[in-house]
């Protein structure tokens, strides 16, 4: 019980650092709290409401893993490192690729409340 303890404050923690120190991530958990309404509204079923959401938190973890990437690359030099820069750049590109990802679901999800699919 004490270790589950342990990591609840050490995600805790974590979030907190990530909201504090990352404008990207305060971003999208605004995006989260607007999709927890708007998916009920635009997902047909139960099942898309639950992907639409999905898809924002999947967004956020990527976000997080990026973060946690980005601030230990700092940490190990703080000089210009072109490996270390390129490590970056695809830690960026995943979280271009989830959010292109969360925008197609949202897009589908619209498209198919309209009727256009």
């Amino acid at each position: 019980m004490l270790r589950f303890w342990r990591a609840t404050l050490n995600s805790r923690n974590g979030l907190a650092f990530a909201f504090r120190s990352e404008r990207a991530f305060r971003e999208e958990v605004v995006a989260l709290a607007l999709a927890l309404p708007l998916a009920s509204l635009i997902g047909t079923t139960g099942m898309r409401r639950v992907e639409l959401i999905a898809v924002v938190v999947l967004l956020i973890v990527v976000e997080l893993l990026n973060t946690a990437i980005e601030k230990l690359a700092d940490r190990v030099t703080t000089d210009h490192d072109p490996q270390i820069g390129r490590v970056k750049d695809v830690g960026s590109a995943a979280v271009g690729v989830a959010l292109v990802m969360a925008g197609m679901f949202w897009l589908f999800a619209i498209a198919e409340r309209i009727g256009a699919i």
